[in-house]
Order: structure tokens, then sequence, then C-alpha cells
């Protein structure tokens, strides 16, 4: 659907507040992404690394990680691959569905998520005030 910009009705102050958002989104995620290479990670490494620790028990399969990344499957498969050879996952077959594979964190990637999510908690923490003040300018 196109929104022809008569339609829109969108001031002046909504443009503002939505580049600020984009702005303010960019910059946190630059600021993951450097916080992740500091410690050997790729940006969609630790994100796999973050949406295998977050999922609920069972959950974990390349399916969900090419899901949760927003990949194709055979790119989710080559992330999982080179999180094994880094020794961040472990590869267990489901005791539902033996054709399956889980992904489990390795103690090494639990280390290295745990440094990551508490430097993203505190940025977030941080960014909070600025996302909810521009929040409020296109409500």
């Amino acid at each position: 659907m196109v929104v022809r910009a008569k339609d829109a009705l969108l001031a002046d102050e909504d443009y503002r507040a939505l580049a600020a958002f984009r702005h303010e989104i960019r910059r946190f995620q630059a600021f993951s992404e450097a916080h992740a290479g500091m410690l050997g990670l790729t940006p969609q490494q630790h994100q796999a690394l973050l949406a295998i620790r977050a999922a609920n028990a069972n959950q974990a399969t390349v399916g969900y990680i090419a899901e949760r990344l927003v990949l194709k499957a055979h790119s989710a498969t080559g992330l999982v691959d080179r999180l094994d050879a880094l020794g961040l996952i472990v590869r267990e077959v489901s005791p539902d569905d033996r054709r399956r594979s889980l992904l489990r964190l390795t103690a090494k990637a639990y280390d290295i998520l745990a440094s990551l999510s508490t430097m993203h908690r505190e940025e977030i923490r941080r960014l909070r005030p600025l996302l909810l003040e521009i929040f409020d300018k296109l409500d």
C-alpha cells in the first residue's frame, strides 16, 4: 500500500521524531557491533547467541535462528556451523524428534554473552529516556 503525502498527515515534528528514532537505532547498532567485535564476534554471531540463550527449552534450532535473525535456512546453517567451530555452541539431538538438532551454548559462549548483555543493558538504560521522549513526540 502506498500512502500519498497528502494522506499521511505528518507534521514537521513527526519527521524530526522519526529521524531521531532512526538515528538512535543506528547509534545503538554501531555500539553493539563495536562491542561484539571487541570480543571476537560478528554482529550476527552475537545475535544468534542471544537468540539461543533467550529461547525456550527445545526451541533453539537452525530454523529458529533463521527466523529470529531473518535469514534464509542455508545462511543460518552456515552461521551455526561457524559458532560450532568457534566452540560457542553444541548441537544435541532433540528428544522429541531425532531428526532435529537443538543448539546449546557452551560455557565460553555464556561468558561472552553475559559480558555483552551487561554492556547492552546499560546502553539501553541510558537510551531509555531519550527514546521515550521520541515516542512521546510521535503520539
